[in-house]
Formats: structure tokens, C-alpha cells, sequence
């Protein structure tokens, strides 16, 4: 399948920050079965509206909104301990989303900076990536928002690209010259808040490709074409 969207004209990219879940590890579905047995023991649905809203938000925000949204008898902190405990079911053996391990290894090998900026817990971030450190070692940094002092406001606040940015060794004088790849909505918004070009690759059984105006919108990261950015190209295999 071809790009969703392409845009004519694009600011040359010197640095790469990634979301992480849904976007460089195949966790969103995890996600979903661990919010869902939580719900279903107080007779509710972890709804698609609820998943929408929810996605991208660092963790006592999307607590917050799943237990509105689910109608939960629950305090934030007893939510986030129940589901916690299921995260540990869930998150062991976690896959590569198609094209992001080709991607990371090809953005090294051409010495392009780049990072993570995830609304992950700590915690969690260590269960899904376990394992994995051949991959995430590549990265010059990782901002653990949930976590992270210098992160004031989650997503779509642009704080998580703006504190990833700015620990670049060498950070780019101009934040156009960033390109963020994110899956969820507001990953974009908050992509998009810092001044940041954005290439979206949105759960198309989710999100509807037209509702943001990303700088790019693609359905897999395998579509993604580097030299459109000035980037290198990929070299395929015939």
C-alpha cells in the first residue's frame, strides 16, 4: 500500500525522535487485553472511543480518561495498581512494529541522531523492551515521560519532544529540522506544538488519516521514504 499522504514541500531533517508503543513496538493490543480485564471486573468495556482517547497520554492521564470514559469505581492510583499487574502478564515477548527495526538500524548506520520520547512508566518501558537492547542502545536518548521531572505536561503538550530535543549532543538550531514519527493523535498535536514535521502512521482500524495535518501520513513505517527529507535513502535488495 502506498502513502497516505505526502506533502510537497519539506524541511531538510539532521534529527529523529520516535514515539515508542504502537509506533516502534507492536504494544497497543497488549494494551487493550490489559485495560480490558480491568474493566470487565467491574461489569464494563474498554471501548474504542475510550482507546482513542486514551492513547499517547502518559500514564495518570490515560488512567484518568479510562476511568471516566469506562465509568470505573476507581481512584487513580488503585486503577493504575490493578493494571499494572496485568502489564506484567502482557508485556513479555513484545514484537517490532513492520519496518522499525530496519529504520533505527539504517538511521545509525548514517549517524542521523535520534530518540525516544515515550509516555511510558519506568516500569513499564523496562517489561516491554526487554530483550531488545541491541535496538535501543542505538538511540542517543530516551525520554521516559511518566517519569521524567523535566516533562511538566504529557501529550499533546509538546514537553516530551521539546526535552528530547533539547538532549541532543548537538541539538538542531531550527526544531523544522526535527521529524517526530508517531501513531497516535495526539503524538501528532504534540509533534506538531513544538515545531516539529510529523510523520504519522496511525492504526487505520482506529484513527481516521485526515483528522490531523501531519507533514506525512503513512499506514507503515516501511513506507517511509528518507531521501523525501534529505535523509539517505535506503539502498533495497534486488
Amino acid at each position: 500500500m502506498g502513502s497516505i499522504k505526502e506533502t510537497a514541500a519539506f524541511h531538510p531533517v539532521s534529527h529523529v525522535i520516535f514515539d515508542m508503543d504502537g509506533l516502534l513496538l507492536d504494544t497497543e493490543r497488549l494494551y487493550t487485553v490489559a485495560i480490558s480485564t480491568v474493566c470487565e471486573r467491574y461489569g464494563s468495556t474498554y471501548t474504542m472511543e475510550a482507546k482513542r482517547q486514551a492513547m499517547g497520554r502518559v500514564a495518570q492521564a490515560c488512567a484518568e480518561v479510562v476511568i471516566m470514559n469506562c465509568k470505573l469505581p476507581l481512584s487513580v492510583s488503585d486503577y493504575l495498581r490493578q493494571v499494572n499487574v496485568e502489564y506484567n502478564k502482557v508485556f513479555h515477548n513484545v514484537d517490532f512494529m513492520p519496518g522499525a527495526v530496519e529504520l533505527v538500524k539504517h538511521f545509525h548506520a548514517h549517524g542521523i541522531p535520534q530518540a525516544i520520547a515515550t509516555s511510558s512508566k519506568r516500569e513499564t518501558f523496562i517489561l516491554k523492551t526487554r530483550g531488545k537492547d541491541s535496538i535501543f542502545d542505538l538511540f542517543n536518548h530516551i525520554v521516559i515521560a511518566s517519569d521524567d521531572p523535566e516533562v511538566k505536561c504529557g501529550k499533546p503538550a509538546p514537553d516530551s519532544f521539546l526535552v528530547a530535543a533539547n538532549r541532543f549532543k548537538n541539538p538542531p538550531t531550527d526544531v523544522k529540522n526535527i521529524l517526530v514519527f508517531e501513531d497516535s493523535r495526539l503524538g501528532v498535536q504534540a509533534g506538531l506544538a513544538a515545531g516539529m514535521q510529523v510523520a504519522w502512521i496511525p492504526d487505520l482500524t482506529l484513527l481516521d488519516p485526515t483528522l490531523e495535518k501531519a507533514t506525512v501520513v503513512y499506514s507503515s513505517l516501511t513506507e517511509f521514504k528518507p531521501e523525501l527529507f534529505g535523509l539517505p535513502a535506503f539502498v533495497r535488495k534486488v
